[in-house]
């Protein structure tokens, strides 16, 4: 996300915020789920999902992203598309969901959620007969020795900017 938002964004959290819920209303608008886990103190970890190639984006939606890239400006829209252009060629064949977001409130981090979250998503992919996996991308280094093994395999490997590099996975059923 910091790429996408740029290395001098003023008032990141807010433009986070911003950029976060954009992606949460193209699930929400598309009737695709969004996970989450609970505790008494609250919403402690989330996940959004999609089914690639579910058709266009409804008109809402598109009206919404016209608002958030006008607010976020040109050169953010120019980062995340080709951020989308890098991992184009991890796209695969077999009908799946994508893991897009998964998030972990910091306070609980290391106590298991995001692998809860995980495994949901795989057991949905499972009870679907039309998927046949998950894919998902990670921009940390540190996350892909977790996600093999956890059983998903890299499908893709790029370098975006000189200081980012993103890589695709998938996990069959």
């Amino acid at each position: 996300m910091r790429f996408v938002l740029g290395p001098n964004e003023a008032d990141y959290d807010t433009c986070l915020r911003r950029l976060v819920s954009l992606f949460v209303m193209a699930r929400v608008l598309r009737g695709e789920p969004l996970l989450g886990i609970a505790r008494t103190s609250g919403l402690e970890a989330v996940a959004i999902v999609s089914r690639p190639g579910s058709g266009a984006a409804p008109e809402a939606f598109q009206a919404l992203a016209g608002e958030v890239w006008a607010e976020l400006g040109m050169g953010a829209r120019a980062r995340y598309q080709a951020f989308a252009n890098a991992c184009a060629p991890f796209q695969i064949e077999a009908p799946h969901l994508h893991l897009n977001m998964i998030g972990v409130r910091w306070e609980a981090r290391g106590s298991g959620l995001g692998r809860q979250l995980i495994d949901r998503v795989q057991e949905m992919s499972r009870d679907d007969a039309a998927s046949e996996g998950v894919t998902l991308t990670t921009e940390d280094p540190d996350n892909v020795p977790m996600y093999q093994h956890l059983g998903y395999r890299i499908v893709g490997h790029a370098t975006v900017a000189p200081d980012l590099r993103t890589w695709g996975f998938f996990r069959p059923d």
